[in-house]
């Protein structure tokens, strides 16, 4: 008796784990609600995620500002991630479409969870630090492509380096 009592949770477990399988079509689904809604809530973190990044080249400055003035499902208190809220939702198996670049017709995947939907790499909330603690000029960013951060000059004579804005904010708030 003790025997088919562990045995049958561990079935149901099992069963459980195969009905939670998603087809390409119910993934395709998925997707297309997500943009639907305009945002993803990550059920792992309690973030709410745009559904997709600004769509265009700016500077760190204008995506803060992009963020900041970003109204959608009725918030208003969305913001650029920071580089380890960017880090978490990077899934090296996952295969979301988007764009490269700012070409309209060349078609790209990134490796992010949620199905957003991106156009290039996304700037971080954080500034890069010198070693007294004050603000260097350069700012973070991260590379669904590549799953790895990198970080770039912000204000002159580079202000025309440029990344895109992915907007969050929790979702409790």
């Amino acid at each position: 008796m003790k025997r088919q009592a562990t045995v049958v949770p561990i079935f149901l477990s099992i069963v459980a784990t195969i009905s939670g399988a998603q087809s390409p079509a119910q993934s395709q689904s998925k997707a297309q609600q997500t943009q639907a809604r305009g945002y993803w809530d990550d059920p792992s973190t309690g973030l709410m995620w745009t559904a997709k990044d600004n769509g265009k080249d700016v500077s760190w400055k204008g995506a803060m500002r992009h963020c900041r003035d970003l109204r959608l499902a009725g918030y208003s208190n969305w913001r650029l991630a920071t580089l380890a809220e960017l880090a978490a939702i990077y899934d090296r198996n996952a295969d979301a479409p988007g764009l490269a670049g700012s070409g309209k017709d060349n078609l790209f995947t990134y490796r992010v969870k949620g199905n957003l939907f991106l156009t290039g790499d996304e700037w971080s909330g954080e500034r890069r630090y010198d070693d007294r603690g004050h603000p260097d000029g350069y700012a973070w960013y991260f590379d669904f492509n590549e799953g790895k951060s990198e970080n770039e000059p912000t204000g002159w004579p580079y202000r025309f380096v440029m990344k895109r804005a992915l907007c969050v904010r929790r979702s409790g708030d």
